[in-house]
């Protein structure tokens, strides 16, 4: 008994154009078609199909689907490709999950339930930094300091949460890679510090010299030691050698040029 596309497609829920498609990849080839251009479809045909609509609700591509029905790779074998292709992309997921709660964490350490209080202690504290960055750096650091200060005067409080969210983030990755056994001197490590040179760049364009004392804060600054420590409590003294060490390879120019 042979059955016509509108039937098959009405039995199988699959569109006629589509069995169209699969008849011109080659992957379901109708059992005869008629001179007038009618497809009809036999038993063989409809195990086929059926063979191509499981294969499909686990995951394969046509392509994939092909190569089962062809004999090239059996059936195992292609779902065992694909499991593998689930699992990397499990763990994709998973990486990206874990960032997004991170940074809700993040966003809700950095949670301002008073404004009026968190501005005034932001006043506070930025005296505070200025007078450590001119006793660090100089004068020209302090007036840098005023002019970076000054460039934040519109920001609000959900600007300065996204901005401690993104600062913890850096700490975080920052921690991965010394915790990956990573040296302060290593390449990697000084990969990871590049991203913290950019952020300081942002505003300020240290010398070598004042980039390295910079990474000093991490250990003498109370305030930014404490953000690098909650990263991870052994941070701050690898992130002082780590940006030392930026700043003596990637900063400093070989000899003999300017």
């Amino acid at each position: 008994m042979q059955y016509s596309i509108s039937q098959v497609a009405k039995a199988s829920g699959v569109s006629a154009r589509m069995l169209r498609h699969y008849d011109a990849i080659g992957l379901l080839t109708p059992a005869s078609v008629a001179e007038n251009g009618y497809r009809w479809y036999g038993r063989l045909e409809l195990l086929r199909l059926q063979r191509i609509l499981l294969l499909r609700r686990l995951g394969l591509g046509l392509a994939e689907i092909g190569a089962v029905l062809g004999e090239q790779v059996d059936e195992a074998a292609a779902l065992r490709g694909h499991l593998a292709q689930l699992e990397a992309e499990r763990r994709r997921l998973d990486r990206v999950i874990a960032t997004v709660e991170e940074t809700i964490t993040d966003l809700g350490h950095a949670r301002i339930d008073d404004p009026d209080r968190f501005f005034a202690g932001l006043r506070k504290d930025s005296a505070a930094m200025r007078r450590s960055y001119r006793e660090t750096f100089g004068e020209e650091a302090a007036e840098t300091f005023d002019a970076a200060r000054a460039a934040q005067d519109g920001l609000t409080a959900a600007d300065y949460r996204h901005a401690a969210a993104q600062g913890a983030a850096l700490f975080r990755r920052l921690a991965a890679v010394m915790r990956s056994g990573a040296a302060p001197e290593d390449a990697a490590a000084l990969d990871a510090v590049a991203e913290h040179y950019r952020s300081v760049t942002r505003f300020w364009q240290p010398t070598a010299a004042a980039y390295a004392a910079l990474g000093g804060l991490y250990l003498d600054d109370p305030r930014q030691r404490q953000l690098a420590e909650r990263a991870d409590p052994e941070l701050p003294a690898w992130l002082a050698r780590a940006i030392a060490a930026y700043a003596r390879v990637r900063l400093v120019p070989p000899l003999g040029k300017a």
